[in-house]
Order: C-alpha cells, then sequence, then structure tokens
C-alpha cells in the first residue's frame, strides 16, 4: 500500500507503569548509526515523537528532537525501560555483527515485556544467500523474531545508494569486486520513507517486504551518471582485497572481516540484484534513482 502522509498525533495517556504516553511514540534502536539516524528523522518529519536507544546517551548524534535512552541490545540492560511506553521498535542490529541473532531475541523479548504494539525489523534482501555468513545471521534472526513477535514487521533492503555517493562526489569509485557487477542500489531516505509506514501500523503485520532501488546498474554506471549530473570526471575501477584491507578496511578485523571479505567474492561473483516493484508499490511512486540522489546532493 502507499505510504500515506504525516499521521496525526493523538492524545497523551498513561502507560502500564504509569509513565505518562503520548501514544504515536515510536523507539528506533541505534538511532545513532546512518540507517536509525535516518528512520528517527523521517519518523520526526512525520510527527511522530521518537526515543533514541544508545549505549552512550552523552555522546549521541542524532536527529534533533529525539529523546535519548541508555539501552544495550547485546546484554539487554535497559531496554525493556527505553521501550516501556512505545507503540512501536524499530530494530537494527550493527552492520555485521556476530551476535545478530542474540541481540534481535533479547529485543523482541523486551519489546513484548514492555508492551510495544510493533516491532519492524531491518534485514536484508538474499537474507538466505548462503555464500555470506552476515546474511544467514539475518535469516536465523528473522525466524527467532517470528518466534517471539509473529506479527512482526521484516524489511529487506538491498545495499544503499549513500555507501558510494561520497566516493562518487569525491570523483573516485573505487572497490574490491569487479566494476562490471550489476546493483539495485536503494535510496536509503526510500528505505525510511517505508520504514515509517510499517511502525505507524500501514503495513501488514507478519509481513516482509524487499526493498531494492529502481535500476540494475553497475558500478562503472554509476561513474558515467555521475560525471553527468556533477559535470567534472568521477572514475570507477576495482581495487585488490590487499588494497581495500590497507585502506578503508584497514580497522577491520575478526568476524567483520571475514564477513565483508565473502560478500566482496559474492559480489564480485554476481553483483547483488532485487526486483524493484514491492519498493514501488509501498511507496505508492518510483524509487529514487541515482541520477535523483547525487542532483538533490549539489542541488
Amino acid at each position: 500500500m502507499p505510504v500515506s502522509p504525516a499521521a496525526r498525533r493523538p492524545p497523551t495517556s498513561t502507560g502500564s507503569e504509569g509513565r505518562p504516553v503520548r501514544a504515536g511514540t515510536v523507539a528506533v534502536l541505534g538511532a545513532t548509526g546512518k540507517t536509525g539516524s535516518a528512520v528517527a528523522a523521517a519518523a520526526l518529519h512525520a510527527g511522530l515523537a521518537v526515543r533514541g536507544t544508545t549505549r552512550h546517551p552523552g555522546q549521541a548524534d542524532g536527529p534533533a528532537g529525539v529523546e535519548w535512552h541508555q539501552a544495550d541490545a547485546l546484554t539487554g540492560d535497559g531496554l525493556t525501560h527505553a521501550l516501556t511506553g512505545a507503540e512501536a521498535a524499530y530494530l537494527i542490529v550493527p552492520n555485521v555483527h556476530p551476535a545478530e541473532v542474540e541481540m534481535v531475541d533479547l529485543v523482541a523479548q523486551a519489546a513484548t515485556e514492555a508492551g510495544v504494539d510493533r516491532v519492524v525489523y531491518h534485514s536484508v534482501a538474499d537474507p538466505h544467500d548462503a555464500r555470506m555468513a552476515h546474511h544467514l545471521r539475518k535469516a536465523r534472526a528473522e525466524t527467532v523474531l517470528r518466534g517471539v513477535r509473529p506479527e512482526a514487521v521484516v524489511l529487506r533492503p538491498c545495499a544503499y545508494q549513500q555507501n558510494l555517493l561520497g566516493a562518487a562526489l569525491a570523483g573516485r569509485l573505487e572497490v574490491p569486486y569487479r566494476v562490471s557487477a550489476p546493483f539495485s542500489l536503494v535510496d536509503l531516505g526510500d528505505i525510511a520513507e517505508v520504514a515509517v509506514a510499517a511502525l505507524s501500523g500501514q503495513l501488514e503485520p507478519g509481513s516482509t517486504h524487499v526493498l531494492g532501488g529502481p535500476e540494475e546498474l553497475t558500478v562503472e554506471d554509476l561513474a558515467r551518471t555521475a560525471t553527468r549530473v556533477l559535470g567534472r570526471p568521477v572514475t570507477a575501477s576495482s581495487i585488490t582485497i590487499e588494497q581495500w584491507r590497507s585502506g578503508p578496511g584497514a580497522r577491520t578485523q575478526g568476524c567483520a572481516l571475514t564477513d565483508l571479505l565473502a560478500m566482496f567474492e559474492a559480489y564480485d561473483q554476481t553483483g547483488f540484484t532485487v526486483d524493484p516493484t514491492p519498493l514501488t508499490h509501498l511507496l505508492g511512486r518510483p524509487p529514487t534513482t541515482w541520477t535523483q540522489l547525487l542532483s538533490k546532493e549539489t542541488s
């Protein structure tokens, strides 16, 4: 169904612990991250009250207007308190985290204890792709979540356009896989718009939604388009894994390193593409293109 305009805030009520609760309050776990921050900002724009969870509230760097609560999805500390009084919770785990399944289970249990009506989980497109361990963890997390909260809504986005935006603006797209591999890169803003619809109860309980961009583009295509839109040269090139490890991946270690190397190999083999139709249907409009994102960033 199309995403509707901003929701009207209902009147204030009282929660199960006697805390004043304004209907329309949503909790965004990890609201300081790239995705969580985008979802929080979109929810605020839609007229919702937003609680953000973070392990370090004093250092929280997120959208203005977020009410910060200290909570740790890895240990469960503070989760129930942070979620109590929220109507909905958006659950996203840090990228390639080895304890994703356990964290999703903890949050699902805490949300139930706190009386949260709706849970929305940020998964990934093709979660059953056996080539990538972090995808398989998300598949297992979906199963665990459904066991606790069968009515939860699951979003399965493709890779973001924003992942390569900064490099494009800088004039050099360098990736550790072949630049001719196709991708259905999706705009993070579109994902956030759908997330708000899910948090607001506009999506079918228990539904799963694959979210991919409107075009299948290679990194070479991205560079050519950026050159045209920006009016200056943007190059595309493959770098070796060794170059990536000594450059952008220099601080990546352990499980995260293993997961990302497997992901790069999968990207090199097949790219990462999905059907754009579901996102078009949910938005009620064509999803944002790479050209549109670049134009917006430079306007």
